[in-house]
Parts: C-alpha cells; sequence; structure tokens
C-alpha cells in the first residue's frame, strides 16, 4: 500500500475533507490571501488536520508552481493524507460553488445587460474584503515569520527584508515576482544551511440555454478559449490579482471577447463571489460561448495547477526535512507572504476611494477583532446592504 507523505496518521476523513472544502468555496470571501488565512486557521490551529510545517510547505509548493494559489494550496492538502483522489476531490470542492456562482451571475449578466447594482454592492464589499484579507495578511505574517517584538524581528531580520522587498516590489509592479521568490528562497538556504555540494569544488546542479447565450458557441471559439486559458494557468503564477493584467490583455486586447467595461464586471463578479479570485473565467468563458466556454475556460485554468501540485508534491515532502530544503522554504514564504501583503495594498488603493469605504474597512477590521466568533460572510453581507443604502441615497 502507498504510503501518505505526511508522517502522521489522519485525523479526519475524505468526507470531512470534501465538506470542508465545499464550505470554504461557498463561504470563503476575501480573493486568495483571505482564503489562505482561512486555511491556516481552520486547519491548523482550530482542527490541527495539519502541522505548521505541512502548511507551510503547502503554501512555498503553491507559490512556486504556477495558477491560482488558493486552489493549489488546497489541493495539496487534500493530497497530504489522502494522495491523490483526496487532492481532486479538494480541488473540485472548493472550486465549484464559486464556478455554479458565476455561471448563473453570467446567465443574469446576459438576460439584463449590466451589472449597475453590483456595482453598488461591490463598492461596500470591496471595502469590507479589505478588512478581512489585511486581518489574513497580518496573522500570516506573525505565524510565519515572527512576532512584531524587537528581539524576534532582530533573529529573523533577513526573511524580514525578504518580506518588506517583496511588499514593496508587488506594490511597485503590481505583480508577483517569481524570481523573487526562488531568489530569496536561495539566498536564506546559502546563508543558513547550504547544501554539501556547496561545501566542496564541485559543479552545480541545473535547477528546478439560448435566449441567454447558455449553449452558444462555435467550435473555433472554444478551442481559442482552451488554448489561452490554459496558458493562464501554465504561465501565471501567485494569486489572482497577478492573472488579472494576462487575462485583460488577450479577452480585451487580443481576441476582442469583452470590452472593457464587460471585463471591469467580471472582475467584480470574482470579488463579490467567494472561493477563488480566479474563479471569474468561468464568468467570462460564458459571456464568451456560454456554458461550454465557462467549463472549459475553468478547466483549462486549474488543470494545469492540479497537475502541477500533485506531480510536485511526493518529491517536495520527502526533501523537505532537509536542513537546506527548509531553509530554501522558509526564505520563499517570506517572500510569499510579503507579496500578498503587497496585494492587499494594491486592491486596497483601488477599493477604498473615499471616506465611507475606509469606514466600512475599518469597521470590518473592528468587528473580526472585538467580535472573534463573527464569521466573514456575516460581514460581507452587511457591507453589500451599507453599499447599496449608499449608492441610493
Amino acid at each position: 500500500m502507498e504510503k501518505n507523505i505526511s508522517n502522521q496518521v489522519p485525523v479526519y476523513s475524505i468526507y470531512e475533507l470534501v465538506k470542508y472544502f465545499l464550505k470554504l468555496g461557498t463561504w470563503g470571501f476575501g480573493g486568495p490571501v483571505a482564503l489562505v488565512g482561512y486555511m491556516h486557521r481552520d486547519l491548523v490551529e482550530n482542527k490541527g488536520w495539519l502541522t505548521e510545517e505541512e502548511y507551510k510547505e503547502g503554501l512555498a509548493l503553491a507559490q512556486l508552481a504556477p495558477g491560482p494559489l488558493a486552489a493549489q494550496l488546497g489541493i495539496y492538502i487534500g493530497f497530504v493524507h489522502h494522495r491523490f483522489l483526496g487532492a481532486t476531490l479538494a480541488g473540485l470542492a472548493f472550486v465549484l460553488p464559486s464556478f455554479f456562482m458565476v455561471v448563473l451571475l453570467g446567465m443574469a449578466y446576459q438576460l439584463y445587460g449590466g451589472l449597475a447594482w453590483m456595482q453598488a454592492v461591490f463598492y461596500g464589499v470591496g471595502a469590507a474584503v479589505i478588512g478581512i484579507i489585511g486581518m489574513s495578511a497580518y496573522k500570516l505574517t506573525i505565524k510565519s515569520i515572527s512576532k512584531f517584538e524587537w528581539t524576534a524581528v532582530k533573529s529573523k531580520w533577513l526573511l524580514w527584508l525578504f518580506y518588506i522587498a517583496a511588499i514593496l516590489i508587488t506594490v511597485i509592479t503590481e505583480q508577483e515576482q517569481i524570481l523573487l521568490f526562488i531568489g530569496c528562497g536561495l539566498l536564506y538556504m546559502v546563508i543558513k544551511a547550504p547544501p554539501r555540494w556547496m561545501k566542496k569544488p564541485a559543479v552545480a546542479p541545473a535547477g528546478l440555454l439560448l435566449g441567454i447565450g447558455f449553449w452558444r458557441y462555435d467550435d473555433k471559439t472554444l478551442w481559442n478559449i482552451a488554448w489561452f486559458f490554459v496558458k493562464a494557468g501554465t504561465f501565471v503564477f501567485g494569486s489572482g490579482l497577478a492573472i488579472v493584467p494576462f487575462l485583460h490583455g488577450g479577452v480585451v486586447k487580443d481576441f476582442g471577447w469583452l470590452n472593457e467595461h464587460q471585463f471591469v464586471d467580471a472582475v467584480a463578479v470574482a470579488m463579490i463571489t467567494p472561493g477563488p479570485v480566479v474563479i471569474t473565467v468561468g464568468f467570462i468563458g460564458y459571456l464568451v460561448a456560454g456554458f461550454p466556454g465557462a467549463c472549459i475556460a475553468a478547466l483549462a485554468t486549474f488543470l494545469p495547477c492540479y497537475l502541477f501540485t500533485v506531480a510536485l508534491a511526493p518529491s517536495f515532502k520527502k526533501i523537505a526535512k532537509n536542513a537546506s530544503i527548509k531553509a530554501f522554504v522558509d526564505g520563499i514564504t517570506a517572500s510569499v507572504i510579503g507579496a500578498l501583503v503587497g496585494s492587499v495594498i494594491v486592491i486596497g488603493m483601488r477599493s477604498i476611494v473615499d471616506i465611507p469605504t475606509a469606514a466600512i474597512a475599518l469597521a470590518a477590521v473592528l468587528a473580526l477583532i472585538y467580535f472573534k466568533k463573527m464569521q466573514e460572510p456575516y460581514i460581507i453581507g452587511v457591507a453589500a446592504i451599507v453599499g447599496l443604502l449608499l449608492k441610493a441615497l
């Protein structure tokens, strides 16, 4: 019988795993930063399904491989104790709820010709999301690097340097840089735990429904959708923020499938629905070629990250005990968390546009601090109502 990649006996069944990711895919608002934070809070802190080390390994692997960050981490978590079946079911359970939601929104969009009400909702939701993901980023920072205490910061000063550099580069470029992550990992490994081959003079090894467009499509368009979104899933690294410029270039400029207004609406749909932000590809695919287009766009985007994750997970776990690899992972993790914080800042600059949105974001943070049992969907719901009221007034 094939061994688990984890040394621990799983304390949860596949049924429980699927149930958790169905819930996360249905109620998990906030994009990749919030979603990876929810997984840490729920699976490491509350349930104890994963160790801190296993979570960090999964986060590092998710960032190293192309595709949407939160979906990759979910696939890896499914793989840890339940191998390929766990990875497959966790990935499907995480993605399918938001996929069906964006398809339904695509049908509404085709029927009513626009999403003016959604912009009003997003006015409030977008601000609340910033507060939620800001808190998640803070928790990830103190868990993955160190607490904001002088002695802790001093002992981990190099990781903090990687973290700050990743924040600045992400804010300036509005992209997450894979070479930065790898460079930080390699540098930290060389300084903290250089591998044996580095200590000897040797050659270094090589690096690593017709009325609403439900069934309206043509074969050529489907092929173009498949090829374009396979490239999106294969060559774009990091969070949902990173894929937006790539999608804009192809969907609006190259193919002309959507105009600028429609593309902005597609991004808004992704932000106000739960699950991975990248699920906006399902909405775009629906507008271009109906339900077949939505299915192909989503499958083409998520399949590469699934294949990369399950291909790398077994060997990644085996070598992760090595001191040099641990240092490599620590260096990458510091820069990854920094890039996620940078993404929060970038999104925040676009969502916090006036005093009311700033007040909504602050209220979301205070609600999470002072009402420990309050769930994020309730905050999102209140923010949506506030946004509608403010726009109506």
